[in-house]
């Protein structure tokens, strides 16, 4: 670090990796950053980024309130936020969920969607193996180490039924649990020794989301929100995804599953794609299309972030990609796909 407090461009591209940021992310917002306003055509050229993606990219910063859209200027311009503030925003924003799901819940007031708030241990245990024992297809959680055994069963009993299970454990403490003790409970898990919010998603609509010191019993002013609707959960688990699995560490894997398999989750088929890839299979693909298409090829690649190593442009993007009968490629995502060619209504992994 220099005397003014600055540091050099490796260790500041460390720290923003910190934040969550992938490599292209963190290119893309040092080009703007570098020139204060610029077009997508001037970022690409400067932060090695096809201008495809540029615009999905500043999307993505500018939800994190690192930059800003000017899409009434033509060309469409990207203007960088001050620093200062922007990072303050970032390290807040997940800690300051809570009151902004709640003004939400007053806003949607008329709505049938699901919103309490938990304010006891007891009660949030409730929720947590409740949410789990009904979800069909994923899981993505957040907890205290701790809390792991409170809820094993339940993540046991949920990967027996084909479900889809993300865990990150916090507050871990220096030594790195053993693997074994996710064997049958957890598709992926990683561990971070710091201590963060608690939360989980299942089948991105039903939410749990919480001061940890709750789960501790600890405190008694601590509180818990828990949720059903599809936009609010997926706010969180795209804040978990986006903010602390980046810099966790990898703890366990499973194990590749049998082919042929249809998967009812398309982050599940990406995850065992991936897999299967580095197995050495040589994976195929079958694709209905959300609108009403088939597509069909062997797999050449896959864009992720939930298995390591990363290959994803950004934390959220889920893409396979295929070979097509013409000799190219396409892209395949799932629900909310918005870089990929196709959306997956449907998705079958078998060997080609």
């Amino acid at each position: 670090m220099s005397r003014n407090g600055t540091v050099d461009d490796e260790t500041l591209r460390r720290e923003l990796h910190t934040f969550g940021l992938s490599e292209k992310e963190i290119e893309t917002y040092l080009a703007v950053l570098d020139r204060g306003e610029a077009t997508a055509s001037t970022i690409a050229d400067h932060a090695d980024v096809s201008k495809r993606y540029v615009y999905s990219i500043a999307s993505q910063l500018a939800d994190r309130g690192l930059v800003q859209m000017n899409d009434h200027a033509s060309p469409t311009t990207v203007r960088a936020r001050p620093p200062s503030e922007a990072i303050a925003r970032m390290s807040e924003r997940l800690q300051s969920l809570t009151p902004t799901l709640e003004d939400r819940h007053a806003e949607t007031e008329p709505l049938t969607a699901r919103f309490q708030t938990v304010k006891s241990r007891q009660t949030a245990l409730k929720y947590l193996r409740e949410l789990i024992a009904n979800a069909r297809e994923e899981v993505f959680l957040c907890l205290p180490l701790s809390v792991h055994e409170s809820v094993a069963q339940d993540l046991a009993d949920a990967v027996d039924r084909d479900v889809l299970v993300i865990g990150l454990y916090s507050d871990a403490g220096p030594e790195p649990a053993a693997p074994s003790r996710f064997e049958g409970r957890a598709s992926v898990v990683r561990t971070w020794t710091e201590n963060t919010p608690f939360m989980l998603v299942a089948d991105n609509y039903d939410a749990i989301l919480g001061d940890a010191d709750l789960l501790a019993g600890s405190h008694a002013d601590e509180t818990a929100v828990v949720l059903s609707e599809v936009h609010l959960a997926g706010s969180v688990l795209g804040s978990f995804i986006g903010s602390f699995w980046p810099v966790a560490s990898q703890r366990f894997v499973t194990e590749p599953e049998p082919l042929p398999r249809r998967f009812a989750s398309f982050r599940h088929a990406v995850v065992q794609t991936v897999l299967h890839l580095r197995a050495g299979t040589d994976p195929f693909v079958e694709v209905e299309t959300a609108a009403g298409e088939e597509l069909s090829g062997r797999v050449v690649d896959v864009r992720q972030s939930l298995v390591e190593p990363e290959t994803g442009d950004f934390p959220v993007e889920n893409g396979i990609i295929v070979e097509t009968g013409d000799g190219g490629t396409a892209s395949v995502g799932g629900p909310g796909a918005f870089v990929e060619d196709y959306t997956a209504e449907t998705i079958t992994v078998r060997r080609a």
